[in-house]
């Protein structure tokens, strides 16, 4: 039994701050908080106290788009998605792992490979290794590939002009066109241990050709890929900024719309009505550098990033469920707290944004075990030097880490 001593906690349902903040943990879960339940004084007369100060105690965070297998110390960009092979890939995402779960992200979700492995799924394979407490790592759940056509967002030819014959993927790998083939490449994700599906339905900010806006897959293809998803139980994720492909994907029963940054509000009603979440990924207008980029993307940029700044308030004033997602490494890794203080700066109040990082992300993955401090739920806690709800940048300042009932430390 160890018991956490702390000068508050944050209950998300109430939206206060408790004090003092008090948690009991039996092994991966919480079994009292402050005087009440189950650990009530279990934990100092029989176990370990572990004095926190002024720490604010919150739930771990958790970040629903993040490529672990991407960026990183050591990568070199272009030349590396030519280079690296998926061993280095592997040893790379330790660190990346590292790094993400000591910043306060006890769960992410792993938005889909576009790189050259055989067909294997990497993520998967990271998240076992993390499970199996063989390394440090946040709970992940994993997309496997992401499933893109021929040419659209994600094949990587479109990133950077190669060569024909030069990093071509297999449908295994997510390249898939038609009916026929999306249905096989959802089928191979999931045998292999995909946890969701990822999709690009629009071009994106870094594609080279067309327009990021432009819908990529058919509305057939999409019907089929969301089909195969829903039959198995995945819920499917989809990059998409343009307003029309919001609405073809919506419409398509798509359950996440990632980035959006295109938007309208015919869009933003048809999310609020079937229920679709949303991962704006907003703080990517103000931190991705593209001043090294050809024209083209600076000219996409120079368009969509002023358009990120205000479509996300416009939907979270509609009542569009919005969970937290950084599209790390497009923010580096370690460094996920940015978006909620992008978000805040966008206009949300920092409660509603602790809660797309917290209980809005656990209801998106379909888990009902983390997201708060309370009784019965897995012990991922952190803690801040101060009020969240005063200052959300404390959440860049973490100093406490545990994740199911294990202290890693915090950010280094």
């Amino acid at each position: 039994m160890v018991t956490l001593r702390a000068a508050g906690l944050l209950d998300v349902d109430s939206g206060e701050i408790v004090r003092p903040g008090i948690l009991h943990i039996d092994g991966d879960r919480i079994v009292g908080v402050g005087g009440v339940g189950a650990g009530a004084g279990v934990g100092e007369s029989a176990g370990e106290v572990i004095e926190l100060g002024d720490l604010v105690l919150l739930p771990g965070l958790m970040d629903m788009e993040v490529n672990l297998l991407m960026g990183g110390r050591g990568e070199t960009g272009l030349s590396s998605s030519v280079q690296d092979d998926p061993p280095l890939r592997m040893l790379r995402a330790v660190g990346n792992a590292r790094r993400t779960l000591r910043a306060g992200f006890t769960t992410v979700r792993n938005l889909g490979l576009f790189v050259k492995t055989g067909g294997y799924l990497l993520d998967v394979a990271l998240g076992k290794a993390i499970d199996a407490g063989w390394i440090d790592g946040p709970r992940i759940v994993p997309a496997g590939h992401a499933i893109t056509p021929t040419g659209g967002h994600l094949d990587p030819t479109m990133f950077s002009a190669f060569a024909p014959d030069v990093l071509k993927l297999t449908l295994e790998e997510g390249i898939a066109n038609g009916v026929d083939e999306v249905r096989k490449a959802v089928r191979y994700q999931i045998k292999h241990g995909a946890q969701l599906i990822k999709v690009c339905v629009s071009g994106g900010v870094m594609s080279l050709t067309g327009a990021p806006g432009a819908q990529h897959y058919s509305t057939e293809e999409l019907r089929a890929i969301v089909d195969e998803a829903h039959r198995r139980g995945l819920r499917v994720a989809a990059h998409t900024h343009g307003a029309e492909a919001v609405k073809e994907a919506v419409g398509a029963g798509i359950d996440c719309i990632e980035h959006g940054f295109l938007i309208d509000d015919e869009a933003i009603d048809l999310m609020v009505r079937e229920g679709t979440y949303m991962v704006p990924t907003t703080r990517l207008a103000d931190a991705m550098d593209v001043s090294k980029a050809a024209p083209e993307l600076q000219a996409k940029a120079a368009e969509m990033f002023p358009r990120a700044r205000t479509s996300v308030k416009a939907a979270f004033d509609a009542g569009v469920k919005i969970a937290v997602g950084t599209d790390a490494p497009a923010i580096p890794h370690g460094r996920n707290a940015d978006e909620l203080v992008a978000l805040v700066e966008r206009g949300l109040d920092p409660l509603s944004v602790l809660r797309a990082a917290t209980v809005v992300a656990a209801e998106l993955i379909q888990v009902s075990d983390r997201g708060r401090l309370a009784e019965g739920l897995l012990a991922d806690v952190i803690g801040v030097p101060g009020d969240p709800l005063a200052d959300i940048t404390v959440t860049q300042q973490v100093k406490f880490v545990m994740k199911g009932g294990k202290v890693y430390g915090g950010k280094r």
